[in-house]
């Protein structure tokens, strides 16, 4: 579902996205390194997160590896981000939310602001990607060392890919 939002959301293609990525594993890699909690980063942000993707998460069912990186956010007491999508909001998308930010996820929806008097969509954009990435704390470092003594990788994108 991703991959189809993306193509009817923005004129990126999926290759012009993976460049973007330190590194991309696919959605179902369940044994990818943020799948762990032995993988050190600050934090994951989910945008836009589907209020599917929010009730697995709320859940704890880890069926993909979005879900299952932020159960380990939770776990491991990480900064989670979540940047729902969908409006309006139900009873049980309220509850799920409202879930999730009593462990600690920080909730930040993709409201265009009107204060800073926008002239284009672009300047929305920006607004809101400007609340979202000082929540995640302070630029993190691009490498950082595992328990092992290897480097990890500290920026990572789960995207749905062709099987």
């Amino acid at each position: 579902m991703g991959k189809k939002n993306l193509e009817l959301e923005t004129d990126y293609s999926l290759s012009q996205i993976n460049e973007l990525a330190d590194k991309v594993y696919h959605i179902n890699d369940q044994g990818a390194a943020i799948a762990s909690g032995s993988f050190l980063n600050d934090g994951m942000v989910i945008v836009p997160a589907s209020m599917k993707t929010v009730a697995t998460i709320a859940y704890g069912i880890g069926d993909n590896l979005i879900a299952r990186a932020a159960d380990v956010a939770i776990k491991e007491q990480r900064k989670l981000i979540i940047v729902p999508r969908e409006t309006p909001l139900s009873v049980i998308h309220l509850e799920n939310l409202t879930k999730l930010a009593k462990v600690g996820a920080q909730i930040i929806p993709p409201m265009p602001a009107f204060y800073s008097h926008p002239k284009t969509i672009q300047d929305l954009v920006n607004h809101q990607t400007m609340k979202v990435a000082p929540a995640n704390g302070p630029r993190a470092q691009r490498k950082k060392t595992g328990r092992d003594g290897s480097n990890r990788d500290v920026c990572g994108i789960a995207i749905p890919q062709e099987s």
